[in-house]
């Protein structure tokens, strides 16, 4: 594939990526936090080509230095589309990424987040409605600053109680309303201008 084309290809994954975010986890309010940073621009958008689970603990080893240098991106959606597809291999893969951060003394400084499209959570059903307040169009680790996460805790009332609402609202909603709406984020996805930079680097 050439540089154009891998480009291209690049644009209409985070393109994919944002629409997510908007019409699921801002528009359904997944995420409180989220709509500020995002009207902001301090969200980072980099896709990996990594292929290899090697590759992608160097990715992220790159981005953790990356918001280490960079104050004014607030967090990072690093998405993997060519490894861990397999969600039992992704979520041991996440051990990895844990140790990563005690490897280069950021445990406590950063957490990672995790979102796959094919995301479980323990005692689940695959086709469980809830499920979906952890699935993404691809597979992706979310890198979040961890003064920066307890911060708009401290400010947001029982933000204990937004995991259970969460699950509640997916089941209300229903597999087939949550799988209609992923899939639109993907056919309705429109190429990000900024994502080139991010490629260039990557």
């Amino acid at each position: 594939m050439g540089d154009k084309e891998k480009v291209s290809e690049h644009e209409a994954i985070v393109g994919s990526v944002r629409r997510w975010l908007d019409a699921v986890v801002v528009a359904l309010d997944l995420c409180p936090f989220a709509h500020r940073e995002l009207a902001g621009d301090r969200v980072r958008f980099a896709v990996t080509g990594a292929t290899t689970e090697t590759q992608l603990l160097t990715a992220l080893r790159d981005e953790l230095a990356f918001l280490s240098g960079d104050p004014s991106t607030e967090t990072t959606l690093l998405i993997h589309p060519n490894v861990l597809d397999d969600f039992y291999d992704y979520n041991e893969f996440l051990a990895d990424a844990d140790a990563l951060l005690v490897e280069m003394d950021w445990d406590g400084v950063y957490q990672v987040a995790s979102f796959h499209p094919r995301y479980q959570f323990a005692g689940t059903q695959v086709d469980d409605a809830e499920n979906y307040t952890n699935r993404s169009p691809y597979p992706m680790l979310h890198v979040i600053r961890e003064a920066s996460l307890e911060r708009v805790i401290a400010d947001f009332p029982d933000v204990d109680q937004i995991p259970g609402r969460n699950i509640r609202l997916m089941n209300r909603l229903g597999k087939e309303k949550m799988q209609a709406l992923m899939q639109a984020c993907v056919r309705d996805a429109s190429p990000s201008p900024s994502v080139d930079e991010t490629q260039k680097r990557l």
